[in-house]
């Protein structure tokens, strides 16, 4: 195993031979959190709050799942497998305890966490999440692009890698053009958090997580499978947070999963999918408890 430091970013190697990529942001000596990236996303998706959590003595650190990012692949891999990676990343950070969290679809990831590690997981954030797609009518409550995605990805995963390429390519080539029409295709209150933040920061974030289309291709194979684990299985704490204004989640999940998580409070905030950029000091002052 050796743990390899760059300059913002760090890449670990895992006993099978894999690297795994990650982000450290906020307080070296702060109380830590692993932060689950959202679809279509990767670690660098909680770099808005690395200020927040140096105010707040938070150590949020943000892995790249498998094939995403700067991560090595691993195919056929479920929701419930991440622990162990995740596993390999705190004993190499000499990391005991900490809290998980997770948005939209790495709600179920940090889930995942507290599944596998009850005795290491203090608390998880679930952050504008999803239930299991393998239920009734789940795929077909998702974004039109997600479905569009999941069904090219199992049927013409070649197709999906060339428009998820062509995608990353645009990314990095018109930055603000590529925001402006992300932005478009939100809710109000999305679209401004884009705005705020600047639409070459979410583009710089689109284009690190798309690196890999092959990768990203079977994040959304994994998201059909099953989890795992069920969300009646969790016994840490759970706080599931989800925006009044969010136009991406399916209104009904977020008292679903509320409901059937034991010890699970909802919080339901403004915002809208994008939620945390308003709400990070509520949601690390929960997790610190």
């Amino acid at each position: 195993m050796f743990v390899d430091h760059m300059t913002t970013d760090h890449v670990l190697g895992l006993r099978d031979g894999r690297t795994l990529s990650y982000a450290e942001y906020g307080d070296r000596q702060g109380f830590p959190i692993i932060n689950a990236h959202g679809g279509l996303a990767c670690r660098l998706d909680v770099e808005a709050a690395a200020a927040m959590a140096s105010e707040r003595g938070v150590r949020l650190i943000s892995p790249d799942r498998p094939g995403v990012g700067r991560s090595d692949p691993k195919p056929g891999r479920t929701i419930r497998d991440w622990a162990s990676d995740v596993v390999e990343l705190i004993n190499a950070l000499d990391i005991d305890r900490f809290a998980a969290m997770g948005w939209s679809l790495g709600g179920q990831y940090a889930a995942a966490l507290a599944c596998v590690l009850p005795a290491r997981v203090t608390r998880v954030a679930i952050v504008a999440g999803m239930v299991p797609l393998t239920e009734p009518g789940a795929v077909e409550a998702l974004p039109a692009i997600d479905r569009t995605y999941l069904k090219l990805s199992q049927r013409a995963p070649w197709l999906a890698r060339q428009c998820l390429y062509a995608t990353g390519f645009a990314a990095m080539c018109a930055p603000p053009l590529y925001g402006r029409l992300a932005a478009r295709s939100l809710g109000a209150a999305d679209a401004a958090v884009l705005r705020a933040q600047g639409y070459g920061t979410f583009a710089r974030m689109s284009r690190e997580a798309l690196r890999q289309p092959g990768g990203v291709v079977e994040e959304y194979r994994a998201m059909v499978r099953p989890w795992g684990f069920e969300l009646e299985d969790l016994q840490v704490p759970v706080d599931v947070w989800a925006g009044t204004e969010d136009q991406l989640l399916d209104a009904k999940w977020t008292q679903r999963l509320a409901e059937r998580i034991p010890n699970a409070t909802m919080h339901l905030v403004s915002g809208g999918h994008f939620l945390a950029h308003h709400h990070y000091p509520e949601i690390f002052e929960s997790l610190k408890r």
